[in-house]
């Protein structure tokens, strides 16, 4: 999260300069293509997803390379490495006011692409998923400091929204400690007692 970072110098009137009065309070910059996914999917999903979450303001999506991801990380949040999504909230959203910018979403095409193999949903919907986890940054969330609270609400969003397992959700499994499993010998069974 930080400043809001006006991709490409377009945005609205509100912090950035350029002019306002997209449609449906979104815009969509595509530097890299996502299979399955066309501008007008994604900007009723973001429409849909905004009001969802009760966001108010013009969201900015920029879906680009993962090269171009890092540089953000790099740039705004001092991490020199590749992630799959990252939100920048206007500043004005962070105190309250009703704002004409909500803020700005960078996610990885590359990175969207590869986990939809991985996790055996497609592209389009990893771009979804990513795009709802932003949003929730946008209006004030943060999973690394709220005690489930941003799980929780991504959770019955995805639900509402109809999306595949969250982005929350799957970190959160990947980082539990594998249960310890023992073998028995076959034809041994066990017994409870009671």
């Amino acid at each position: 999260m930080g400043p809001p970072v006006c991709f490409g110098g377009i945005a609205d009137t509100q912090g950035c300069g350029g002019k306002a009065g997209l449609r449906r309070g979104t815009l969509v910059i595509w530097l890299k293509r996502v299979a399955g996914l066309s501008t007008a999917a994604l900007e009723r999903f973001l429409v849909r997803a905004r009001r969802a979450v009760r966001l108010s303001g013009q969201i900015n999506v920029l879906v680009t390379s993962s090269a171009a991801v890092r540089s953000l990380n790099r740039r705004f949040r001092g991490k020199d490495k590749a992630t799959d999504v990252l939100s920048f909230p206007a500043s004005s959203a962070r105190r309250g006011k009703r704002a004409l910018l909500a803020g700005e979403i960078a996610i990885s095409a590359d990175v969207a692409t590869q986990n939809a193999l991985r996790l055996g949903h497609s592209p389009a919907e990893e771009v979804k998923i990513l795009a709802l986890h932003g949003i929730l940054h946008l209006a004030g969330f943060d999973h690394e400091r709220d005690n489930g609270t941003m799980a929780r609400e991504e959770l019955r969003l995805r639900r509402v929204l109809r999306l595949p397992v969250g982005l929350i959700e799957r970190t959160a499994a990947a980082n539990r400690p594998l249960a310890k499993r023992t073998r028995r010998p076959a034809g041994v069974q066990t017994r409870r007692t009671e």
